[in-house]
């Protein structure tokens, strides 16, 4: 109920003129503005919803950019594995050409010079660098050398040569967020490209009758396996072989002594996680050292990398070994040249997943642009019809009060 007084007439007008010109000041600031709501109050849920769709739109941007740079580095990489690619096929010419039998050794040591030259061009494609400046094949150690060479001498060669590289890189894969809990692979690992042939471990320590005594985690090739006490060694061959790693491993039927195998040509790696000692207790590696290099010396190996294949191939070449070059070393190599294409068709492959992860994010970005526009973005045409009511009305609310204000201090003058 409103009390009726002498001011009721002028607090009406005054209330009335007031509310004209909030209305007319809103709809000007809402057309400078460009936005529907210029105050949260105006409407709560389309400023909430205005604001998930704002941070949406900045992570899609920055899904945008990371599956960009993930693709720049998928072209370099591709094209440095394909030069590999070319300079291994022209390894094998080589060494089909040296295993005819029909050259003199002088012949072979000519051939031999061209392939260590072309062993110090794949060594120098291992540790290319990206326009970023980190290493293309080294794993998670962006910038680390990952293939480190080891110089001597070779009988006939009359100067220092390659006779070893050894991988100083990671085998943990790089991930990259190209959605919401969606990342792309970009694990390129040297000692998983550049390898030739699949890595097996025989221990010669009898395992038999081995137990876990405590809780441990092993590591095999970037996988962590979790044992229980009491896990036996048939045990800890089924978690591994279930592990998802790129291993199967075996008990050996003569010595009883744990063997591991890779799938497919990689070098393998072991690892006791801390407190752990499973794996230097069954003899496969030395306590406390750095994997893929911390073997126990009982283990036997087989099974090398793209570098052993070619560094095979010229000291065969040195020694005039024909035979070797033609069935050992070739094998070898073909290894190495299928494991080349196989790299190459992955990284395609995952350039192409990145290509359509690029379309799928431009086109959520429309759809969430749209929507926020819906919830946030001004309707101009009715924002100016609003406009110019709100004028015409605030215009007929001064007329109103002009007149009914129309005496003057004139008035008051005889």
């Amino acid at each position: 109920m409103r009390r009726i007084s002498s001011n009721i007439q002028h607090d009406d007008i005054q209330y009335s003129l007031r509310r004209q010109e909030s209305r007319l000041s809103d709809a000007n600031n809402s057309i400078a503005s460009q936005r529907k709501n210029n105050r949260l109050r105006d409407d709560p849920l389309a400023a909430g919803h205005t604001i998930r769709y704002q941070s949406y739109l900045s992570r899609l941007d920055r899904f945008d950019r990371n599956v960009k740079t993930v693709q720049d580095q998928f072209k370099i990489t591709e094209g440095y594995v394909n030069q590999s690619l070319q300079v291994m096929q022209r390894v094998r010419e080589l060494a089909v050409t040296g295993a005819h039998g029909t050259f003199t050794p002088g012949d072979l040591k000519n051939i031999a010079v061209e392939v260590d030259e072309l062993l110090k061009e794949l060594v120098s494609y291992g540790n290319a660098t990206g326009p970023d400046g980190t290493r293309l094949f080294s794993g998670t150690k962006s910038f680390t050398e990952p293939f480190e060479t080891v110089m001597g001498d070779l009988n006939g060669a009359g100067e220092a040569m390659i006779r070893e590289v050894r991988y100083n890189g990671s085998v943990d894969g790089k991930k990259i967020e190209a959605d919401e809990l969606t990342y792309l692979e970009t694990e390129q690992a040297g000692n998983r490209t550049f390898w030739a042939e699949r890595q097996s471990l025989f221990s010669e320590l009898d395992a038999k009758d081995y137990s876990v005594k405590a809780d441990s985690v092993i590591e095999v090739d970037g996988v962590s396996i979790n044992l229980t006490p009491g896990d036996t060694v048939h045990s800890i061959i089924s978690k591994i072989n279930d592990s998802g790693a790129a291993v199967k491993a075996n008990l050996d039927p003569v010595t009883n002594g744990l063997n591991i195998e890779t799938t497919d040509a990689r070098q393998l790696w072991l690892r006791d996680a801390a407190g752990s000692t499973v794996l230097s207790d069954l003899g496969m590696i030395k306590p406390d050292q750095r994997p893929p290099y911390n073997l126990s010396a009982s283990v036997r190996v087989s099974g090398g990398s793209l570098f052993d294949a070619v560094i095979a191939l010229r000291d065969s070449l040195f020694k005039g070994d024909q035979e070797a070059i033609g069935s050992r070393v070739l094998g070898s190599i073909d290894g190495a040249v299928d494991n080349l294409s196989t790299r190459l068709a992955g990284i395609g492959s995952r350039y192409e997943r990145a290509q359509a992860a690029l379309s799928r994010i431009e086109v959520q970005k429309i759809n969430v642009t749209a929507a926020k526009s819906r919830e946030s973005d001004l309707d101009f045409t009715k924002a100016v019809t609003d406009l110019k009511m709100f004028e015409y009305t605030h215009q007929a609310a001064l007329g109103v009060a002009g007149k009914l204000y129309s005496n003057t201090l004139l008035n008051y003058v005889k």
